[in-house]
């Protein structure tokens, strides 16, 4: 593959999720092996079988936006707004003046606007048509995250959504990477934002029979790898991060995190839900080629990692396929998921950003919850305690229901 000359560089994050309101918190917490998982508290779930997930907690709309703006925004949007707010700040990019034609924006969501969608639909029935919002419809539809951030900051580049399930905050980094190194803009504003903690949200997944329901424990709920794991955490919140050409940042003496070199998305074309993992092994083989390395560069893999028990093997054994040997031999492998939960079209966004953080401070957060690792899950998963080395690449996957999957790559900048 011809390379573009074009390089892509992460000079800003923001970060809302069940560990923390800011990039800062949510790094803190991670690298300390907190979890960010509770007993529900956004309705009543005693009824349920699965009774907890990672909520956002303490989060004020009224710190990123006016009260006007936050009843007319889905609680995703609200979420996906404070996260670009804080990725723009970190940037040091302008809040109160436009952005411009050469900035863009590529924020998805999974699901959209669940919560407003459910009490619409109530009020239309019990109080009829005329009842319900005007606002309805741009307040669940997943393109408006990323379209109320570029109306409130003015980025009138390209703007649209993925929609591509757990997979949605990679493709939305990977197409923006795409948009620079093509020389559409020279900014891009991407990750994911959700917000489907709702009863209708958990109902679904718990007939699905997907979630943990180790209600007795939730904090110890999410266990990637461990082989008592029983189901994946839902979880809420938004990873932004805005990503930029690397002279273009230079010139306006941007702090540079990393680089973003690789992307790889790939479909399984096999089944609705079970991973066939082969369709991620050519994700992660699409990524390493696209950034012009091999295997054994690679010194850290954000996992998907989800806590099912299908899934983590299968994640495991593509590992073990596309890395060879080199899986067992200096390869760390963790899975933020493990204190997070699982934030769906937000999580490669989150999962994105602690890549980038891992390469720029040095530090690999945990898997936590480790207690007693799946044999055929035998791999280093960083287990419980964050581990201080300094690395120099990094890949972070994401994959979808569906079948769909997407790889990023991210290193440490080296000048030439």
């Amino acid at each position: 593959m011809q390379r573009i000359e074009r390089r892509v560089v992460v000079t800003g994050i923001g970060l809302v999720t069940p560990l923390g309101i800011g990039t800062k918190e949510t790094w803190e917490a991670a690298i300390a092996g907190k979890s960010g998982v509770g007993p529900i508290t956004r309705f009543d779930a005693s009824q349920l079988p699965s009774r907890f997930a990672g909520e956002v907690k303490g989060f004020d709309p009224a710190r990123f936006m006016d009260k006007k703006e936050a009843r007319r925004n889905d609680l995703f949007i609200q979420f996906g707004l404070a996260a670009a707010h804080l990725a723009l700040e970190d940037a040091k990019l302008p809040l109160d003046k436009p952005l411009g034609e050469r900035c863009g924006v590529i924020v998805g969501s999974g699901m959209g606007g669940l919560s407003t969608l459910e009490e619409t639909h109530i009020t239309a029935l019990e109080r009829g048509h005329r009842k319900v919002n005007p606002f309805f419809i741009p307040s669940i539809i997943v393109n408006l995250v990323g379209g109320q951030i570029s109306i409130k900051y003015g980025a009138a580049g390209v703007n649209y959504a993925p929609v591509s399930a757990c997979a949605t905050g990679n493709h939305a980094i990977g197409e923006s990477m795409r948009h620079i190194q093509h020389g559409d803009v020279d900014i891009m504003i991407s990750g994911g934002a959700e917000a489907t903690i709702t009863l209708l949200g958990i109902s679904g997944f718990t007939a699905a029979r997907a979630l943990s329901e180790r209600n007795d424990a939730p904090e110890k709920a999410s266990r990637p790898f461990d082989k008592d794991r029983d189901g994946f955490v839902p979880g809420e919140g938004a990873g932004i991060l805005v990503i930029e050409e690397l002279e273009h940042a230079r010139r306006r003496g941007a702090r540079i995190y990393c680089e973003l070199t690789g992307y790889g998305a790939t479909a399984d074309a096999f089944h609705i839900t079970a991973p066939s993992g082969e369709g991620a092994q050519r994700a992660m083989r699409l990524c390493l080629d696209d950034a012009g390395l091999a295997p054994d560069q690679i010194q850290y893999v954000n996992a998907h990692g989800t806590s099912t028990p299908v899934g983590d093997v299968a994640e495991c054994k593509a590992i073990k396929n596309v890395f060879g040997d080199y899986a067992k031999k200096g390869l760390m492998v963790s899975s933020t998921k493990s204190m997070t939960g699982h934030l769906l079209g937000a999580a490669g966004g989150v999962e994105g950003a602690f890549s980038a953080l891992a390469l720029y401070h040095g530090i690999i957060p945990p898997t936590i919850n480790v207690e007693h690792q799946d044999p055929e899950c035998d791999l280093d998963v960083v287990p419980n305690r964050a581990r201080e080395v300094p690395i120099k690449a990094a890949i972070s996957n994401s994959f979808g229901f569906g079948g769909t999957n997407a790889v990023i790559l991210l290193q440490k900048l080296e000048e030439t």
